[in-house]
């Protein structure tokens, strides 16, 4: 055997991974199975996936970043092909992107409002459509009766995509435009890794991941449009520089925020470096997507945002699944105040300003896990800080979030569903982190970093 045939099979052998892969992301969302089988075959697209990983961050850089972007392309395209399988949230998408493209703000009125009622089809609110208002009429639309809960900038996205829309495009134009953000964000990494000094291999794990795959390419998940535009202003402000730069990087920061309230938890690991610009270009750009809509419809901009955290059950305390198995659900959400005031604390004080991911993994992991989200699509973010961190252990909260959604076919309860996943994905990442101080006294490296070359530090 030569001494680059062990480099060969590993290339074949993640080139098999990410055939199997594809015909996994296939067969999730396009096979005619039931729901059972859908569940399998989501834990096979993991299991296939960490092997995937494993194999190519020990193939040849080139070999691996091309093997990493076909597959952040061809995955989420396939699986975009299919109607959602498992959440309905893009109806509304379409339904907001239409009622703008009427003159009307989407903040003013609920689907139901039968001012909007010229704007019903045959797709949208067919007869048997899973959610019936007290008139008769039923809709794909999910909570028809109360008002939009998305940010200014994802309305703007909404538009768009109305606007670039065939007639009769129905799923399909928002599936794809989420499909093409994931394999955009699958090569800002590749793009943005070596720049930082870091493995380009790691963006597998972005690009490859099942939770991308299936919520941004089948259930076409705005989160995905709010993760790109993170990692752009991570990796912004990354690399040291003058006014122009935490400026550009603070609005891109604004705009992720604008789209979907969740990479605000970047804001502690982000406070190194030129904070007040930095908070400043952010909160303008926020500030500036919803004027429009204040002007309109004033103080109901905020939409159905406190409503649905009182459904979710955040207010009650209930839906703190990990919380509420050693307190009374009335102090879980002090708890959870405290736990993440606690986070943000730590992370502003060991962020590193040229490798902010480090510390904002950790911050938004603790979030998830106090807040123990019954849907995979709010682990997107997180997949991406692990792709930039390298701390692969934290993939497992991505991971519990596929058990929560699917307790149900699993023939668990909701609670059980969460505590289960989340329980073991949090016995996971501090069994690692023990692990890893243990066996290394001095500074621990990281992963991410390509060992095979000198890592390049930013200059402050």
């Amino acid at each position: 055997m030569t001494e680059r045939s062990p480099g060969r099979w590993r290339s074949a052998g993640a080139g098999v991974a990410v055939a199997a892969l594809a015909a996994l992301a296939w067969s999730t969302t396009s096979a005619p199975v039931t729901q059972s089988v859908v569940v399998a075959l989501v834990g096979a697209s993991w299991l296939v996936f960490a092997g995937a990983v494993w194999l190519v961050l020990r193939v040849p850089r080139r070999t691996a970043v091309a093997l990493i972007l076909l597959g952040g392309l061809v995955l989420p395209v396939l699986a975009a092909f299919a109607p959602p399988r498992s959440s309905d949230d893009l109806y509304r998408y379409l339904w907001d992107g239409r009622v703008q493209a009427a003159g009307v703000d989407p903040y003013a009125h609920p689907p139901a409002d039968p001012t909007l009622a010229g704007l019903r089809d045959g797709f949208l609110w067919p007869a048997d459509g899973p959610w019936c208002l007290p008139d008769g009429a039923c809709t794909r639309i999910n909570r028809p009766t109360v008002p939009t809960i998305y940010p200014p900038a994802a309305q703007a996205y909404f538009l768009g995509v109305h606007v670039l829309s065939p007639a009769g495009g129905r799923t399909r134009p928002i599936q794809l435009a989420a499909a093409l953000i994931a394999a955009a964000t699958a090569l800002l990494l590749v793009r943005a890794l070596p720049r930082l000094g870091l493995d380009p291999r790691w963006a597998a794990v972005w690009a490859w991941c099942p939770t991308v795959f299936l919520e941004a390419g089948n259930n076409a998940h705005v989160d995905v449009l709010a993760t790109f535009l993170a990692g752009a202003a991570l990796t912004t402000l990354a690399v040291s520089g003058g006014r122009g730069r935490a400026l550009w990087g603070g609005a891109l920061l604004g705009l992720a925020v604008a789209v979907k309230l969740t990479p605000g938890l970047l804001a502690p690991a982000l406070v190194r470096r030129r904070p007040l610009l930095v908070a400043l270009a952010a909160a303008g750009t926020v500030a500036a997507g919803y004027l429009p809509h204040v002007w309109a419809v004033g103080a109901d901009v905020l939409g159905y945002i406190p409503g649905y955290l009182t459904e979710e059950g955040y207010a009650s305390g209930q839906r703190f699944a990990l919380l509420t198995m050693v307190l009374p659900a009335g102090w879980a959400p002090v708890a959870a105040a405290v736990v993440m005031v606690a986070a943000a604390a730590w992370t502003a004080r060991r962020a590193d300003p040229d490798r902010p991911w480090d510390a904002a993994v950790v911050m938004v992991g603790a979030a998830l896990l106090v807040a123990t989200p019954g849907y995979s699509w709010y682990a997107l973010l997180l997949v991406l800080l692990v792709a930039l961190s390298g701390r692969a252990a934290w993939l497992t909260v991505a991971a519990a979030g596929h058990v929560a959604l699917y307790a149900a076919d699993l023939h668990l309860t909701p609670l059980t569903g969460q505590r289960l996943g989340y329980g073991l994905a949090l016995a996971t990442v501090i069994a690692v982190a023990v692990h890893r101080r243990r066996s290394a006294p001095g500074p621990t490296p990281n992963p991410a970093h390509d060992p095979a070359r000198p890592v390049r530090s930013p200059v402050r």
